[in-house]
């Protein structure tokens, strides 16, 4: 009876000293870390299947506001090409090579939308309304997960490096940090502002 209820006890206190050296806690971090970054892989990529309708709409533009849409398809073509895989969030340089990309293709965006607005019949094209409100959204919805999946980065590398769970996260698990994404320019997380007010 009593060698039962001591291994019992043995047990108890073997899984709580696991259960506090980073067994459960660092892959758990991880998973969320890497969710959060699907996450934004998501918004991007929602973000690049709204440009062909973006096309559609520059169509009735001038050939200046023709040669930016061209820049638009060839940064969408770049930004899509570059992916990061959930294996690759603690590499700094594809992480800068895919903010790079993302940058890129929100700049273009930008300038083509805000370019539009010398365009008095493309302002009031109901289509153009809705797609400016949609890639608004999109770059809000983008900085939102930017944001989320930074906070999960910063709580998993945390959780790597305190003790207890430090200890779990270099013996066992071999963690490494992860990376948090970094905008490629300044201010290319933040959606453009546009002034679609009529001109005097």
């Amino acid at each position: 009876m009593f060698t039962r209820l001591a291994r019992w006890a043995t047990l108890a206190i073997s899984s709580l000293a696991l259960a506090s050296c980073g067994i459960n806690s660092v892959p758990a971090a991880e998973e969320n870390a890497k969710a959060k970054w699907a996450d934004v892989e998501a918004q991007f990529q929602r973000r690049s299947n709204l440009i062909p309708n973006l096309a559609e709409v520059a169509q009735a533009a001038s050939e200046n506001e023709r040669a930016i849409l061209n820049d638009v398809m060839e940064a969408r073509a770049k930004a899509t090409s570059v992916n990061i895989s959930a294996d690759q969030l603690n590499d700094p340089a594809a992480m800068e090579q895919f903010a790079a990309a993302q940058g890129q293709l929100g700049q273009g965006i930008g300038r083509l939308l805000a370019s539009f607005e010398a365009y008095p019949d493309i302002k009031s094209n109901e289509n153009f309304l809705t797609l400016q409100s949609q890639l608004e959204g999109t770059e809000n919805r983008i900085a939102v997960a930017i944001r989320d999946y930074n906070e999960a980065v910063r709580q998993y590398n945390t959780t790597i490096r305190t003790f207890p769970d430090t200890i779990g996260a270099n013996i066992i698990h071999g963690a490494e940090p992860m990376e948090p994404y970094q905008a490629a320019t300044e201010g290319a997380e933040v959606a453009p502002q546009l002034d679609l007010s009529p001109a005097d």
